[in-house]
């Protein structure tokens, strides 16, 4: 009788942030591949682009010239998914409800630089964009009417970036986004049942193991998570449990920028591209709560499956069951941890 295994066998794995499942068939990765394959774009910037409306000195859309930044640069989004000035007020008819939200949305330009990603960008500008992290979710989470500041990046065109420039983007609102809900929930859930971190408990077991470790420092660990849903989506975790980026100390912040540039380095190493995805970082609200159960960490989510040209997409059974991956998180892991932490384009 044949013995089950993870490696080869179809399989199901459960999300305990989420409370959500994810269907994985490592047999379905000796397939032949006859999908949409996509091209190739360019990589060839300027350090600096007149045309861009992120490099330094530059007019935006509202007719604002950049000042002449030499490291970072924080703005208010001139086309902002969030307004401050947002009306009291809602909708509730039946089952159709909705509801006003205020908010505020700014842009960060990690670096003048207009040629650069975060894993070309040296050390200490890199532990420069961490410090403004930092200090834009210390002062937006103060307001009164702000209840949830979520720092994320998306890299590249294919995940939708309209600039190439070096840049991220805060999204600061009255309510927990619900995907973070769902998360504080299950914390909230683990710690009242532990009196624990669920987080902390998990990067235990996962450094036991060794098995998805991608790449760790003194403070910091970045791992495929045993549920992760996209082909190299990993996880970075602080080993010192805080609930948000303020609350680390100043050669913690540095280990975050370390282990960012370790990270992004051998995503764009694996294809020799420079590698897409969306970034963003969990962290307690700022509703006033002391949330002892929350643990900071970043999700990255990148798009590609076998090659530079062919990503992985979200259609038919995982649009309407639930999440499905052929190359196991193990597999994905292996082959990040194997990778050189120089740039490919820095090798000789």
């Amino acid at each position: 009788m044949t013995t089950f295994k993870l490696s080869d066998h179809p399989h199901r794995r459960y999300n305990p942030l989420s409370g959500e499942w994810v269907l994985v068939s490592p047999h379905r990765t000796k397939r032949p591949w006859q999908g949409q394959v996509e091209t190739t774009a360019p990589d060839d910037r300027p350090q600096y682009d007149p045309q861009c409306y992120l490099c330094p000195g530059n007019l935006r859309a509202n007719n604002a010239h950049n000042p002449q930044y030499a490291q970072t640069f924080v703005f208010e989004n001139d086309f902002a998914a969030l307004l401050a000035d947002t009306p009291e007020g809602g909708y509730n008819s039946g089952l159709l409800r909705a509801e006003s939200e205020r908010g505020v949305a700014r842009v960060v330009c990690f670096s003048p630089r207009h040629d650069l990603t975060l894993a070309q960008i040296d050390l200490d500008t890199l532990a420069a964009v961490v410090d403004v992290w930092a200090a834009q979710f210390s002062e937006l989470g103060a307001r009164p009417e702000i209840g949830y500041v979520q720092i994320f990046e998306n890299r590249g065109a294919m995940m939708g970036a309209s600039n190439p420039h070096p840049h991220g983007q805060i999204w600061a609102q009255s309510h927990v986004p619900m995907t973070v809900q769902r998360e504080h929930e299950a914390q909230a859930a683990y710690f009242a049942q532990h009196g624990r971190s669920l987080l902390a408990d998990y990067l235990t077991q996962e450094l036991e193991l060794a098995e998805r470790i991608v790449c760790e420092n003194e403070h910091f660990v970045a791992l495929v998570p045993f549920w992760a849903v996209w082909p190299f989506e990993t996880m970075v975790i602080s080993r010192r449990q805080v609930a948000a980026i303020p609350e680390l100390s100043a050669l913690e912040r540095r280990g975050l920028a370390a282990i960012f540039k370790q990270l992004t380095t051998r995503y764009d190493n694996l294809f020799q591209t420079s590698f897409p995805y969306s970034m963003g970082f969990h962290q307690r609200p700022t509703d006033g709560g002391a949330h002892p159960h929350w643990h900071l960490h970043a999700h990255f989510l990148p798009p590609l499956l076998r090659s530079a040209t062919v990503r992985k997409f979200m259609v038919g059974y995982e649009l309407l069951g639930e999440p499905q991956r052929d190359i196991t998180p193990e597999q994905a892991a292996a082959r990040l941890q194997a990778l050189s932490d120089v740039h490919y384009r820095a090798q000789a």
